[in-house]
């Protein structure tokens, strides 16, 4: 496969993911903070989850662009909104695993380590598109 295909490939999978979790958290946001590893045993918020949510539908629509605009400034912007939320995110949840059960964290953790561990993978394919 080529670099465009599979940037394309991980940018859709990673704005289905970014749309898929913000919608729920957005317009279900009791039933998104009831799964363990997002409510980690806190007290409900519901503006903070609605704020999730909506934040990660913006995300989904910039890594959705650019599954359609694959070029190299637009596909390395994407990945860069996408990483400065998603690696913040996964140190800010492993200092929170006190929070958890040994079985709530393995899917959190392998979750938020594969929301780093993609567009890290990806970044380096956009070195072979066209500059625009």
């Amino acid at each position: 496969m080529s670099a465009r295909t599979w940037l394309r490939a991980g940018l859709a999978f990673l704005a289905v993911a970014q749309f898929a979790v913000g919608g729920w958290a957005l317009f279900f946001p009791r039933s998104f903070f009831d799964i363990p590893w997002v409510g980690m045993r806190m007290p409900y918020n519901a503006h903070l989850m609605m704020d999730y949510g909506a934040m990660s539908l913006a995300t989904s629509v910039v890594l959705g662009v650019s599954v359609f605009i694959v070029r190299q400034s637009m596909t390395r912007t994407a990945l860069a909104v996408y990483l400065v939320f998603a690696a913040p995110h996964l140190a800010i949840h492993i200092r929170l695993l006190h929070h958890l059960t040994p079985g709530e964290r393995v899917p959190l953790l392998t979750a938020l380590t594969a929301a780093v561990v993609i567009p890290l993978i990806l970044l380096p394919l956009t070195s072979r598109l066209e500059k625009a």
